[in-house]
């Protein structure tokens, strides 16, 4: 075999070893699988770009200037709007983050940073399984817990409160992973620099995971800004301006369940403008999430955070903090 080779020259030899046969079987299936992993990757693309096109073309008529500064018609009454239901959903998300943001930050940090053997592993199994409970299910337990009881009523406290179960296990995962992808080695450099756990997870740990926890605030908002069931159990629906934090109170997923199943083309076609602005509400915080993840927001390299680390504690030490 040897003696065969030796007439051939090292270029030549170097050529037919690495050249690939395109009638071989393995580059006809290799071939074969790329397309059907590419006409996969066509097919999952197709159920999005139908439900944006749909809902893109449904939409765009119903939308005008009065869409957002009048209130929701009677039926058979031309024009109106949902700016009630649009301050609505804003309200009811904001007190939702503003409740489990702190939460589930906080739950976080104390399952990566301070915890260990039985009680972490459980937390996290807990916030796998609330994850996946359906949210009519928590509305039905925001219902018996604030609003059969008599607590706050139908009312945007109810519908933050709903919102906020529904939110806090996806802030909880996001953060968690984010802060174990932080390197022990910026703890060890902060710890070795003198500093306390406390001035490591605030001044190290949170800054370097802060995109991706970003990122998971982003998402949760825009799962609980497009949600129905648990605000009709706990927020109603009125078709009047804002009248306090214990009142029913209006929001674009339930306007839109309401109008898409009533007879009048007035009331449906706002619905579909309300859809088409849930939609866009969405795609902008997934387009926010893309961005704070982006390249350029990208955790800085370890020698540049441990430098930082070092200059900090070096004014701390001289008096200059």
């Amino acid at each position: 075999m040897s003696s065969s080779f030796a007439n051939l020259p090292d270029s030549d030899l170097i050529r037919r070893s690495l050249s690939r046969s395109p009638s071989s079987p393995r580059t006809l299936f290799n071939s074969f699988m790329n397309g059907v992993a590419f006409l996969c990757g066509v097919l999952s693309l197709l159920p999005l770009l139908a439900v944006l096109s749909y809902v893109l073309i449904r939409g765009i008529d119903a939308l005008s200037w009065s869409v957002f500064t009048e209130l929701p018609p009677p039926p058979l009454v031309e024009g109106g709007g949902f700016r009630n239901a649009i301050f609505g959903t804003l309200l009811m998300v904001g007190i939702g983050a503003l409740i489990t943001v702190p939460f589930g930050v906080l739950a976080a940090i104390y399952l990566v940073e301070f915890s260990s053997g039985q009680l972490c592993r459980w937390v996290r199994f807990a916030t796998s399984v609330l994850s996946g409970i359906p949210s009519i299910i928590i509305g039905v337990f925001t219902y018996g817990l604030l609003v059969y009881k008599g607590v706050v009523g139908y009312s945007p406290i109810a519908g933050g409160v709903a919102l906020a179960v529904l939110m806090l296990p996806i802030i909880v995962r996001t953060t968690d992973e984010a802060l174990q992808l932080v390197p022990d080695e910026l703890r060890q450099a902060s710890v070795g620099l003198g500093a306390t756990n406390f001035q490591t997870v605030t001044k190290v740990v949170l800054p370097a995971a802060l995109p991706a926890i970003i990122t998971g605030i982003t998402l949760s908002i825009a799962r609980a800004a497009g949600e129905t069931a648990p605000l009709i159990f706990t927020a109603l629906f009125s078709q009047f301006p804002f009248n306090g934090l214990f009142q029913p109170i209006a929001s674009l997923a339930v306007l839109v369940f309401n109008f898409a199943i009533v007879p009048y083309p007035n009331q449906q076609s706002l619905a579909w403008g309300a859809s088409l602005i849930l939609v866009l509400m969405v795609l902008i915080t997934s387009i926010i999430a893309r961005w704070v993840t982006s390249r350029k927001w990208a955790p800085r390299k370890i020698e540049q955070v441990a430098r930082e680390i070092r200059l900090y504690f070096e004014r701390l030490r001289i008096g200059l903090f």
